[in-house]
């Protein structure tokens, strides 16, 4: 995995590119502490990292309505 400060990125940008549709995942650092700040990776690998399977509901869809809530005591069935 490489690093790149951010100027080194915004200079780079085209080959930077290149870099991760050829799969490799790149770390973005910024400030004098080069703090990490993103990750850029293939989209490919971002579209696995979305889907999550949840044990015995690997096969099975659902969806949660905007109005869903529970409180603390219900999810720890308190």
């Amino acid at each position: 995995m490489k690093t790149l400060p951010v100027g080194d990125f915004k200079t780079h940008f085209s080959e930077v590119i290149d870099d991760v549709r050829a799969g490799e995942e790149i770390i973005i650092t910024y400030g004098k502490k080069k703090e990490n700040v993103a990750v850029i990776i293939p989209y490919r690998e971002y579209k696995k990292r979305n889907s999550i399977k949840l044990g015995l509901l690997r096969d099975k869809t659902f969806k949660v309505k905007s109005d869903f809530e529970m409180t603390e005591e219900e999810l720890l069935n308190l």
